[in-house]
């Protein structure tokens, strides 16, 4: 009986060719294969007026690929649908049943969380059928994202020469312009400290009179100093243990977080890798998943892998190391579906499988790793000191901490800092009183709440249950590509263009852009997945609301006027003006449609340096994308090409070509390097 089995991606099949036998055939989807069309009213792909009846069509470049899936369908008898365990994978399920011909009695739905042989065979012993209610979830937001979408981006390109407005999209980016303006509207306020410096410890004044002090002038804080003397009594002195736990294994967010914060990795990079990892890495085992789904806001872990990594934690460090994993409590908009994000093996070390990962790969499945091992050891304990020092009434506090057992911190340090700070043994003095060396005031003012970075804006988002794990990277990445965002010192700093979207849709859609509306929409998505909603009543009640909306923002919402260049239309005479189109911004009359000049612009090229490889010359490119690349001016005769930067001297090792990096210059053919 030959059996076939379709998932998502073409390198998941090659890892799932490891673990089944000949009878089975793997093939990929390569994600989805079917979108709505843009067809119908305002090109939606949906009829709006007939329950939102979605129609699909193939996505372009696939039709090749499907015809290739159904024959493959024709051949098997029987099929396997194994797209990823969310409510994406499971459409992406549904549209291959429907489009491929799949008849009921001749499939399967099968799900892994990790793609290793033992979860591969199992998730074929235990097959169910597709979930519908995840399909209608699923599909409920694509139509509210299409229609939002469609709708708004039409109305800003007309209305502002913005590129795109959606559902996430325009309130992540009112979270970063409401920042930026409570920065602007900020008033820093003045207040002082003072610190008195001993031989071996400082402490800082706390109270006066027991009563907590603020000091807010200079002059304030020069009669306090003018108050006290060098000589400290030691009021008291109090040491406890103190415990601290380690962290849960990583869901989306935190990876992404964290990813950010250790590593410098973008959100979208970071899950880059991740789904790498997750598909699977050629190891002298062959090609395994090295961690488990990595789309997930559960934090849950499976009895097996607790009991597993018990084991190795009491084997490679002692008995005192091994810890308790909490259950954590399911929180409202938590979909829990799947564990979290952790290794498929603890016995998989990040150093065992340093040779099989490039230099990436190899940090990130680190931080998983360690993260995850932490997270079943002993929490770290803490001998903290409090000293509390009197002077003339005023009280100083002087705080010391000392690790006691390292606990999860024996692995995770390089992750989590702990710094000891060492206070004196007071009970050891002569006398009660001590003597300082010299006390200090300081000026200092309050700060704002600082610019988000991709960390914190994450780290928001899912706070304010904006977003699934799904969404974050792609979220952010549009707000880079629709240029509504710069990045500034690793922060988000709003764009003109990005301030005046902003601006315009809170004028007229503020009841829809908003954080409460857009948490409970996924709400209700989430009621759709479990069958307590209805996604049809869900469409109406929304489109009944939005579409008024924006039809009066089409008829009373100001158009921005286009900017003029101060030349006149060589065609017509009218005055020229600055558009943006698909490909960024162009010059064109201001008589469109009447005159449809279009001014030439004459492109900038930055030559480097004499090509390596022909007589041409090196020059600065750029892909469709916007990024920088090197490449012969001879192309396509000469195929010279190089993300780094080139520079005018061979390589004094092997005489090849020498490329900028941001560690020093290094040599594209060989492992040559100038720090």
């Amino acid at each position: 009986m030959s059996k076939l089995m379709i998932v998502e991606s073409p390198h998941k099949s090659k890892t799932i060719e490891n673990f089944l036998g000949k009878d089975f055939k793997i093939v990929a989807s390569e994600g989805h294969i079917m979108d709505l069309a843009t067809t119908g009213k305002f090109g939606l792909g949906v009829d709006v007026e007939h329950n939102f009846e979605p129609s699909y069509i193939p996505i372009k470049g696939k039709t090749k690929l499907i015809s290739a899936l159904k024959k493959d369908v024709k051949a098997a008898d029987f099929v396997y649908l194994a797209t990823d365990p969310d409510r994406e994978g499971e459409a992406i399920s549904w549209h291959l049943k429907n489009s491929l011909g799949i008849k009921e009695n001749n499939y399967e739905r099968v799900t892994f969380n990790e793609i290793t042989k033992d979860v591969v065979l199992d998730a074929l012993k235990n097959p169910r059928k597709i979930d519908e209610d995840l399909v209608k979830s699923q599909e409920t937001r694509r139509i509210l994202d299409r229609i939002i979408g469609f709708r708004l981006s039409k109305l800003m390109q007309s209305k502002t020469g913005g590129k795109s407005a959606g559902r996430v999209q325009s309130v992540a980016l009112k979270l970063i312009v409401d920042r930026e303006r409570e920065i602007e509207k900020f008033i820093p306020q003045e207040y002082w400290t003072i610190t008195a410096d001993f031989k071996d410890f400082t402490a800082d004044l706390e109270k006066y009179k027991n009563k907590k002090i603020e000091i807010k002038g200079e002059k304030e804080a020069d009669d306090i100093l003018n108050s006290l003397s060098k000589a400290f009594k030691i009021e008291s002195v109090e040491t406890k243990d103190t415990k601290r736990n380690s962290k849960p294994i990583f869901k989306t967010t935190t990876m992404q977080q964290l990813a950010s914060n250790k590593l410098g990795f973008s959100s979208s990079k970071t899950m880059r890798i991740a789904q790498k990892l997750y598909e699977g890495v050629n190891t002298e085992e062959g090609s395994i998943g090295l961690i488990t789904y990595m789309r997930t806001d559960s934090e849950r872990v499976s009895s097996e892998f607790v009991s597993q990594t018990k084991s190795y934690i009491e084997k490679k460090y002692g008995k005192e190391y091994v810890g308790s994993v909490k259950v954590p409590k399911k929180k409202e908009n938590i979909q829990d579906a799947h564990e979290g994000i952790r290794p498929t093996s603890i016995m998989r070390t990040p150093e065992s499988l340093k040779s099989y990962l490039t230099s990436d790969e190899y940090k990130l499945y680190e931080l998983i790793y360690y993260r995850a091992l932490s997270s079943i050891m002993a929490g770290a304990t803490l001998t903290n000191t409090t000293a509390i020092l009197e002077n003339n009434d005023y009280q100083f506090k002087a705080t010391g901490s000392v690790l006691k057992f390292d606990g999860y911190l024996k692995v995770y340090h390089k992750f989590e800092d702990q710094k000891d700070t060492i206070l004196p043994d007071f009970n050891s003095y002569k006398s009660d009183v001590i003597i300082s060396d010299q006390i200090t005031k300081e000026q200092h003012f309050t700060k704002p709440e600082p610019r988000y970075t991709e960390s914190s804006l994450i780290k928001e988002m899912e706070s304010l249950g904006i977003g699934r794990p799904s969404t974050y990277a792609p979220t952010i990445q549009t707000l880079k590509d629709r240029d509504y965002v710069k990045i500034e010192d690793k922060k988000f700093v709003p764009t003109t263009m990005g301030i005046e979207i902003t601006d315009k849709l809170q004028e007229f859609f503020s009841h829809i852009i908003n954080v409460k509306y857009t948490a409970n929409m996924e709400n209700d998505l989430d009621k759709i997945a479990d069958a307590n909603l209805d996604n049809i009543q869900v469409l109406k009640d929304f489109f009944q609301e939005f579409e008024p909306m924006v039809e009066n923002a089409f008829k009373n919402m100001e158009k921005k006027e286009a900017e003029k260049t101060g030349e006149d239309c060589p065609e017509c005479g009218s005055p020229l003006v600055k558009r943006r189109g698909k490909f960024g911004e162009f010059t064109a009359c201001s008589n469109y449609p009447t005159c449809k000049y279009v001014k030439k612009e004459s492109k900038k090229i930055t030559e480097i340096m004499p090509c390596p490889k022909c007589d041409g010359m090196i020059v600065e490119k750029k892909t469709k994308r916007g990024k920088v690349f090197y490449g012969c001016n001879h192309y396509p005769k000469c195929d010279f090409a190089s993300w780094d930067k080139p520079v005018e001297k061979k390589c004094p090792s092997c005489g090849g070509v020498l490329v900028e990096k941001k560690k020093g210059i290094s040599c594209m053919n060989c492992e040559y390097k100038e720090e």
